[in-house]
């Protein structure tokens, strides 16, 4: 459980990290504030980039913590800047890292409660959060952040996706 959660989540949020990084430098090489990228979104009714980002942090912060019994780290409002989100990743990396291992190992049977923006409470146990919702919901989001970043013309390949040098 703890590998199919922080062990997952971790190094795709520095994957994620890391491809913002390359947004910038690509903003920054064709002389563009990269905020704009932030903003970008594939439908007019689907969430821009910083809200993809602000998601993939949501799931992968809030299902280790309802795993290992613990209130979920705070994440401060989502702003639409660069550093912004960079700090938000890195919280959420430090927040999952810190979680204890047996716990979170033991709560495949553990009956939790995801809660939706809007209040509503979806039951759940530990293991049918994770492949039913958390791991879905969060590739989900990083990879309409990759998308989105890759359709503004962004240099990224699977790689940068998967993390592989």
């Amino acid at each position: 459980m703890y590998e199919a959660s922080v062990g997952l989540f971790v190094p795709y949020l520095r994957n994620l990290s890391v491809l913002l990084d390359k947004g910038v430098a690509y903003a920054e090489t064709r002389k563009f504030n990269p905020a704009v990228l932030l903003g970008m979104r594939m439908a007019p009714n689907m969430y821009d980039l910083a809200q993809q980002v602000g998601e993939a942090c949501r799931h992968a912060t809030v299902a280790p913590a309802l795993l290992a019994q613990c209130e979920p780290v705070t994440l401060p409002p989502l702003e639409h800047d660069m550093a912004g989100l960079q700090a938000r990743i890195a919280t959420s990396i430090e927040f999952i890292e810190s979680l204890p291992r047996t716990e979170i190992d033991a709560a495949a049977e553990l009956k939790v409660f995801f809660k939706l923006k809007n209040g509503t409470e979806l039951p759940f146990t530990g293991r049918t959060l994770l492949l039913t919702n958390s791991i879905p919901q969060f590739f989900f989001h990083v990879t309409t952040a990759y998308d989105l970043l890759r359709h503004a013309g962004v240099e990224l390949v699977k790689k940068d996706f998967l993390g592989r040098k």
